[in-house]
């Protein structure tokens, strides 16, 4: 292996070492089951309360940028149903790694080292982000959006590979791992974020009605979290978002990551000639760099983040890569 890591100057050093937190190597066998019994699960406090200033000064300077969703074709939930709200759409702002220095909270999430344990824990080393991430916004009544997703489908019923969650031998894996960045606090009766717990493992379509919050509300929970939390969920995991009642604006930064080999969304080689957009490469870690990596194998050259946040290539056999080169004209399959 071949290891990278940036030099660090002696003042850089001090500071690490004077910021240095103490964070689990591994998920922790709490986190693991509660994982694998609700299909979610919250960290506290992973965000300062100076990281959430600094993020949500960040989008109020682009609050004009945010796009609502108010055409019918945008709507995320039926109209007069529990999810709907009282009329507003929801708003959504892109581009949160595209802001240069003003990206440096969204950015740190790619390979926080209170979240790397719990990313390979339920994705595997080699993880990757596979959405570009966004900002989610909802004013007092705005709407929020229907129960979709499942391991098998909640509406239709069919297995969803792409989505699915496991659990073999002890190891947990999610196709697709959803990331809320809570950056408002989410108080019991606020609505938001919600969740049916332990519908990654449900063989069966939800009943009629559900999925737009009209039938068994007691079994669709809206968890309660403060600004500076953060849920992750498997997109097994049946979820959606309730009408929003607070008078304070509801913010979140979504972001999905998945497997090495997984794939669902395309940015990563179709942003209009290829790649991620150029701007969110501006002052990464190795370690961030490393999340933007296109889908591959680990076996093929794939850097792959280590607990003290250093980067390694993980690598095939020299020679095998040399044969392929004369094969294939290429060391890559």
């Amino acid at each position: 292996t071949t290891r990278f890591q940036s030099p660090l100057s002696i003042q850089d050093m001090t500071e690490l070492t004077e910021q240095t937190t103490e964070y689990p190597l591994e998920m922790t066998e709490d986190e693991r089951y509660l994982f694998d019994l609700n299909g979610y699960v919250i960290i506290r406090g992973v965000l300062t309360p100076e990281e959430v200033k600094e993020a949500n000064d960040v989008i109020d300077r682009r609050q004009s940028l945010m796009i609502e969703r108010s055409e019918a074709a945008l709507r995320n939930a039926v109209k007069g149903t529990a999810f709907y709200g009282s009329g507003p759409g929801r708003k959504d702002l892109g581009g949160v790694l595209e802001w240069g220095e003003e990206s440096k909270v969204f950015k740190s999430i790619l390979a926080h080292p209170r979240l790397r344990p719990l990313f390979n824990g339920i994705l595997g080393k080699g993880y990757r982000m596979d959405h570009l991430p966004f900002v989610i916004a909802q004013d007092k009544g705005g709407e929020g959006f229907q129960l979709h997703g499942g391991t098998v489908d909640c509406t239709s019923g069919e297995y969803n590979p792409y989505l699915a969650y496991t659990c073999h031998q002890g190891q947990i894996r999610s196709s697709l791992l959803g990331v809320n960045v809570m950056l408002t606090d989410h108080n019991a009766g606020d609505g938001g974020f919600c969740v049916v717990p332990g519908s990654h493992k449900s063989n069966f379509k939800m009943p009629d009605g559900m999925v737009d919050g009209e039938k068994y509300q007691e079994f669709i929970r809206q968890p309660t979290t403060k600004a500076g939390d953060i849920v992750l969920f498997s997109e097994g995991t049946v979820h959606g978002a309730m009408a929003w009642t607070s008078d304070q604006q509801r913010r979140v930064c979504l972001y999905r990551f998945s497997p090495s080999t997984n794939v669902y969304g395309r940015s990563y080689f179709g942003n209009e000639g290829g790649g991620w957009p150029k701007a969110m490469y501006e002052d990464l870690t190795d370690a961030q760099r490393a999340v933007l990596e296109p889908p591959y194998a680990n076996r093929l050259d794939r850097p792959i983040i280590q607990e003290d946040g250093s980067v390694e290539i993980s690598s095939r056999n020299a020679r095998k890569k040399q044969h392929d080169q004369e094969l294939f004209g290429t060391k890559y399959f």
